[in-house]
């Protein structure tokens, strides 16, 4: 049996959400007033953490909170045995502990322990959702919070509507034929920087379709035998990254849509070598390299000094 795959950043089972107790009004109450409660605030779509003497989640007390205007509180769930609420920090920027600043979790989340930044994640997340369902969709009246922050309802009698969380699905892909990798570039990346190929799932559509019409569209290369790898949350600002590998049933490749800039085969040499430079180690795109990398060559993508992240961090 082969040995159980690592878990990508974000993903995991970091907490209790505690789903069955967000319409329970007496419960969430008693835990906004518990002085145990601790919140995860996001300021500017950033996140709370500090970098010394080791890097980790800044989580709050309530008194905290006094003067910096947060919205409403969205229940996360029990974390580590402490419930956890997000709040939206709608003050300028705030007074912080100290070592603590807010970050981009997109660059600071690798140096996190996998559970912090899972929760920082959802956090994020649902901030971000929240903040753009403020009105309700059918009617246009306002919305008001209700199950705990996780239901955006119409506050227009008889509409009564109900927005909730959504996320949108992605498809990520590793395409090899069997000497080598199918990498991409976008033209407003830095020279040298290329990723798995990508795209959203349309309405309608299959997993494994969206994996053959995107790899199709953005390279002109038709793949068989897609199977599914892992996935990722990924709140940048509200996809879940369905990760899968595929054979290339071509080589030839060609970018008709124009959604890249250049497409080409990379062999593990040259991945050894610092060309392209990779993504980041927190994505499933390295994920999915570092699988291949491995299967190709029996070496540890992240052991090879000479390869070359995007992060210049290891």
């Amino acid at each position: 049996m082969p040995a159980p795959r690592p878990r990508n950043v974000f993903a995991g089972p970091y907490l209790d959400r505690a789903s069955v107790l967000r319409r329970d009004d007496a419960w969430v109450a008693a835990a906004l007033a518990d002085p145990a409660t601790r919140y995860v605030p996001v300021w500017q779509s950033q996140s709370l953490l500090r970098r010394e003497p080791e890097p980790a989640a800044v989580l709050l007390e309530r008194a905290a909170l006094a003067d910096a205007g947060p919205g409403e509180a969205i229940l996360l769930g029990r974390y580590q045995g402490t419930t956890c609420f997000a709040v939206e920090w709608q003050a300028p920027m705030p007074a912080l502990p100290p070592a603590a600043e807010f970050a981009d979790l997109r660059l600071a989340a690798w140096l996190l322990p996998h559970d912090e930044a899972g929760l920082l994640a959802y956090a994020r997340a649902m901030v971000y959702w929240r903040a753009r369902h403020r009105y309700c969709g059918a009617c246009g009246a306002p919305t008001r919070a209700t199950s705990a922050g996780h239901v955006m309802t119409c506050t227009r009698e008889g509409c009564g509507t109900e927005s909730f969380p959504r996320i949108d699905p992605a498809i990520i892909v590793l395409v090899s034929d069997g000497e080598r990798a199918l990498l991409g570039r976008q033209a407003s990346w830095p020279a040298g920087r290329y990723s798995t190929i990508a795209g959203f799932v349309e309405p309608g559509e299959s997993l494994e379709d969206a994996v053959v019409r995107e790899v199709r569209e953005e390279t002109a290369i038709d793949v068989a035998e897609v199977e599914y790898h892992s996935s990722q949350p990924w709140p940048f600002p509200s996809s879940l990254m369905v990760g899968f590998r595929a054979r290339a049933g071509s080589t030839r490749i060609a970018c008709p849509d124009g959604e890249l800039e250049d497409a080409r085969w990379f062999t593990v040499a040259d991945i050894a070598g610092g060309t392209p430079g990779l993504p980041p180690p927190q994505s499933i795109s390295f994920r999915l390299i570092a699988d291949w990398y491995l299967e190709a060559c029996g070496r540890r993508l992240e052991d090879e000094r000479g390869a070359r992240l995007w992060s210049a961090q290891r």
